[in-house]
C-alpha cells in the first residue's frame, strides 16, 4: 500500500486510551464504551507499557496523560502505525515540529499506511467555537486579552486552550496590520499575565472550577466578551469521539479541533 494512502475504514474502530486512570481518561473510556462503531480494546495508565496498544490491535490511541510523557507516547504510536488523538496539553512549537517531522519521515520511508495525529488544546465544541469567533473578531478591536479559569490540579499555565486562543488572535491582528494592544503599564508587570505572541493571558486556579475561558475585546466606547464554560468533563466527549472517527482520514499532523470541524 502506498504510504500516502489511508487504510480503508473498518466497520468498528478499535481504541486504546492512555492515561485511562485519570479523570479525563476514565471519562473517555466510558464514552468510547457507549459509542456506536467504536470498541475499547486497551486501557493504560500514564506509565503503562505502550506495547499493549499494538498487541490489542488498536487503530487509534487517545492520549490524556501528562505533559512529561505525551510526546514520547505519540512518537511510539507513530512507530507502531497507530493513529493518535491527543488531549494532553503542554505542547510547544518545537515538540509539534518533531511530531510533524516524524510523520513525514514515516510517510517517505514507506514503512506502512500513513498515520494521522490530532493534537487539540480543547475538545469542547463550545470552546472551539469561542476560539474561532475570537479570532474572527480580533481584527476589529484595538485591545484583546484572555482570561482562563481552571481547577487547581491543572499542571500547566496558561492552559493550552488559552495559548491557542491567544496565538490565533495574534495571527488575526497581524494579518489585519494591527499593532500591539495599548498598555501604559510601567510597574507591576508580573500582574499583567503571560505574553502569548503579544496577547496577554491571565490564569486563575480555583477549587470548584472545571474549565472556563473569557476573551475580552475592546474599542473606544465598546466591549465584546466571549465566554465559554465547561461544567463537566463529559462536555468534551463529542469532540473526542469526532477526533477518533476522523483522525484516520487525516494523515499527518492536525492541530486544533477546529480543523476537523472545518472551522479553521
Amino acid at each position: 500500500m502506498n504510504a500516502q494512502t489511508t487504510e480503508p475504514p473498518r466497520t468498528v474502530v478499535r481504541v486504546a486510551v492512555l492515561g485511562a486512570a485519570g479523570r479525563m481518561g476514565r471519562t473517555v473510556c466510558d464514552a468510547v464504551d457507549g459509542a456506536p462503531g467504536l470498541e475499547l480494546v486497551a486501557r493504560l495508565d500514564a506509565d503503562g507499557d505502550l506495547a499493549a496498544v499494538a498487541e490489542a490491535g488498536a487503530d487509534v490511541a487517545v492520549d490524556f496523560t501528562v505533559p512529561a510523557v505525551t510526546e514520547a507516547n505519540v512518537h511510539a504510536m507513530i512507530d507502531a502505525g497507530v493513529h493518535v488523538v491527543v488531549g494532553t496539553t503542554g505542547w510547544t512549537d518545537e515538540s509539534r515540529a518533531r511530531v510533524r517531522d516524524h510523520l513525514a519521515q514515516r510517510a517517505a520511508s514507506g514503512a506502512g499506511p500513513a498515520v494521522g495525529v490530532l493534537i487539540a488544546p480543547n475538545f469542547g465544541l463550545s470552546a472551539v467555537l469561542a476560539m474561532t469567533f475570537a479570532a474572527k473578531a480580533a481584527r476589529y478591536f484595538e485591545s484583546a486579552e484572555v482570561i482562563e479559569l481552571h481547577h487547581p490540579d491543572k499542571r500547566d499555565a496558561p492552559s493550552g486552550t488559552a495559548a491557542h486562543t491567544a496565538a490565533a488572535i495574534a495571527r488575526a491582528r497581524a494579518d489585519a496590520g494591527l499593532g500591539p494592544s495599548p498598555d501604559a503599564t510601567e510597574s507591576g508587570h508580573e500582574a499583567r499575565g503571560a505574553d502569548v505572541d503579544g496577547v496577554r493571558v491571565h490564569a486563575v486556579r480555583l477549587r470548584g472550577l472545571v474549565a472556563h475561558e473569557e476573551i475580552l475585546l475592546g474599542n473606544e466606547g465598546e466591549q465584546l466578551v466571549i465566554r465559554q464554560d465547561s461544567f463537566d468533563r463529559v462536555s468534551f466527549m463529542p469532540g473526542v469521539l469526532l477526533g477518533i472517527r476522523e483522525v484516520g482520514a487525516r494523515p499527518g499532523l492536525t492541530v486544533g479541533l477546529e480543523n476537523v470541524m472545518d472551522l479553521g
